[in-house]
């Protein structure tokens, strides 16, 4: 196990009623990545942040190590974990 890459942290900032944050995290445990949820309906000093690290209000905002993602991009999501 010693060749395996240690997963950078996953960041997903989410509202409950956000389709597309669904399938990002339905993705995720597909391919066995650990993440943490944000629901920034519920957390505003999150929602704050999110906004200031995005420039934008929409969710799903996927932070994967240093890099942020707007929407499930998931060739860009692929890239960062190295899944393909």
């Amino acid at each position: 196990m010693a060749d395996k890459k240690k997963q950078p942290k996953v960041l997903i900032f989410t509202t409950p009623t956000c389709g597309w944050c669904k399938r990002a995290m339905k993705y995720f445990r597909q391919h066995r990545i650990k993440y943490k949820e944000i629901d920034v309906s519920r957390d505003p000093v999150a929602a704050r942040d999110m906004q200031r690290m995005s420039g934008q209000m929409g969710v799903p905002v996927i932070k994967i190590g240093n890099e942020v993602i707007v929407g499930f991009d998931r060739p860009r999501i692929d890239k960062l974990l190295s899944l393909h």
